[in-house]
């Protein structure tokens, strides 16, 4: 006896309410199997695909009279390949179809399939408008499916379609997702190697750094050069952009610097060396560029040389004078934009007790949860308590009120600062 209609919207309602429960295609595809044969009775059931061949091919992707269940997505290799017959013929027409008086001959491909029934039910699953895969019941007996029927069964195994397929995307999105990052793992890893695994032993200075990407890897730099004479050459870059193109460009900048001889005290040619080498060869028309600051210090006489390419000036804290200063020299293009351009050098003279925070701007541009910026004036207040703290205690203090101040959200920059503190 037919199921009455409450009967059947009740196994619709259920099919649906699973449907919008499911995670795994697979589990999907075995709930939505229990519940058709509730919907409509049938003695076998498959499902084709014509994804990835060619007229007149088909796959079988899965069949009801056997137990060995292979997933189409993951092993489609082993699917049953079939070349022509009535299957195909139905399959490539893209139609609903119910065949009452069907019977197949023994010269179809699929006649394995096919031999005991005399009943086919077809319902294309439409993918971007055409019937890529299909869903065929089939009975031994004949006239055993009614055409008032075809129109529900059509919408509802395309609307299951629909949902699964959307089920494998996400899969492989996921999937895909979760190989960019682990690729991007090792990016970071890499870029991280890059930096100083430690601050260098200079005499008379103190110095703390810390480095933070906004995502796996990023395009902040920071380094230290051993010169004659005792000297340290202080690096801080930024990259513009962010992720693996600024990884990629920081460690192209990181191998000129270090090809650089460093053999003299002028931090400008040092600027020009590398970006001779980043322009003529590397950001021409693809829109990138580096800022930097590159300091020189003179343990022996406190004096810090320096220029910059466009860099964020660093913060000058003098404990003597309780006053803060930006440590400013003649505005400069950054890095990677003309390969001619020249960078001066300025000294300034330290004192003890002096503090320079040398940082990027994803330290000073990061916001409140209100859209506040950080800005130097607050590097500025913890500089003002800094006169007894070491290096890393006042980065510590810097990072701890950045993270109070954004509410603890991630950076949407990368973010990089190196503390110098003069000893004596």
């Amino acid at each position: 006896m037919a199921a009455s209609w409450q009967n059947r919207l009740d196994d619709v309602f259920e099919l649906m309410q699973e449907m919008s429960r499911g995670t795994d295609p697979q589990e999907m595809v075995r709930a939505y199997a229990k519940r058709v044969a509730t919907i409509r009775q049938f003695d076998r059931r498959l499902s084709l695909s014509r994804r990835d061949t060619a007229h007149p091919e088909f796959h079988i992707t899965r069949d009801s009279a056997t137990e060995d269940e292979i997933d189409p997505w993951k092993e489609k290799h082993r699917l049953p390949r079939i070349s022509g017959g009535q299957l195909a013929d139905l399959l490539y027409e893209g139609k609903p179809v119910i065949l009452n008086d069907f019977q197949a001959g023994e010269d179809d491909p699929a006649f394995d399939y096919l031999r005991e029934y005399r009943s086919l039910m077809l319902i294309p699953m439409l993918d971007g408008g055409e019937a890529l895969n299909a869903l065929v019941l089939m009975k031994r007996d004949p006239q055993g499916f009614d055409h008032e029927d075809l129109p529900e069964t059509f919408w509802i195994t395309n609307l299951f379609g629909r949902a699964t397929h959307n089920l494998v995307l996400k899969e492989q999105i996921r999937d895909a997702y979760e190989a960019v990052d682990r690729e991007l793992k090792v990016v970071g890893k890499i870029q991280r190697s890059l930096l100083p695994r430690e601050t260098p032993k200079i005499a008379t200075l103190d110095l703390a750094a810390e480095y933070r990407t906004s995502t796996r890897a990023g395009g902040d730099y920071y380094d230290f050069f051993p010169l004659p004479d005792d000297r340290w050459g202080i690096l801080v870059a930024d990259v513009s952009g962010h992720g693996t193109p600024a990884a990629v460009m920081m460690a192209i900048t990181h191998s000129i610097a270090h090809l650089y001889p460093n053999d003299a005290g002028h931090p400008g040619e040092m600027l020009e060396f590398v970006n001779r080498h980043l322009a003529g060869r590397y950001t021409s028309g693809i829109e990138a560029f580096v800022t930097a600051f590159y300091g020189i210090y003179n343990p022996a006489t406190h004096d810090l040389t320096f220029a910059s390419a466009g860099h964020n000036p660093p913060r000058w804290w003098k404990c003597g004078e309780q006053v803060a200063r930006s440590i400013e020299g003649a505005a400069s293009l950054p890095l990677g934009i003309d390969e001619d351009v020249k960078y001066g050098d300025h000294t300034i003279r330290l004192s003890k007790g002096d503090r320079i925070v040398f940082y990027t701007d994803g330290i000073v541009e990061a916001t409140s949860p209100d859209g506040d910026m950080f800005r130097t004036d607050r590097i500025d207040e913890v500089l003002k308590n800094s006169c007894w703290q070491s290096a890393a205690e006042i980065r510590d203090r810097i990072l701890s009120h950045l993270h109070d101040f954004t509410a603890g959200a991630p950076p949407i920059d990368d973010q990089t600062i190196v503390v110098a503190s003069v000893l004596k």
